[in-house]
């Protein structure tokens, strides 16, 4: 799953929303469009575009395709950019040893909470 194209799903708020409703319980492209006041294909759209990006799975059952949320990977790609612009366990260059010490121990307190935080995020998107 590509980092931008992730941001780029999730930078549009109908998307958003579909990704809260996704949350909850599968659902099909009518029974979207029917929540948002919005056309079949303009729903298609925005799920072709989530798909693409790997925030949301699709499985056919019978003549209709429902979708829901890949929760995993939505709460792998938000923590592992965390930690790549937080980048605490790096030391500056010519950073003075006890704030690289510092920053260690820092590191090592933020990464043992990080499981704790992928947690909180999994639970709060479904």
């Amino acid at each position: 799953m590509e980092l931008d194209r992730v941001f780029e799903a999730l930078a549009s708020k109908p998307r958003r929303q579909i990704l809260a409703y996704l949350s909850e319980v599968e659902l099909s492209t009518s029974d979207l469009a029917a929540r948002f006041e919005m056309s079949a294909p303009a729903i298609s759209r925005h799920l072709s575009i989530l798909q693409h990006a790997g925030l949301v799975t699709s499985a056919r059952k019978g003549q209709f395709v429902f979708y829901k949320l890949n929760a995993d990977s939505l709460a792998n790609t938000l923590t592992g950019y965390a930690l790549e612009v937080c980048s605490v366990g790096r030391p500056l260059k010519r950073e003075p040893k006890a704030l690289s010490k510092k920053r260690r121990q820092s590191s090592q307190h933020i990464l043992r909470g990080g499981t704790a935080c992928r947690s909180r995020i999994v639970t709060s998107i479904g």
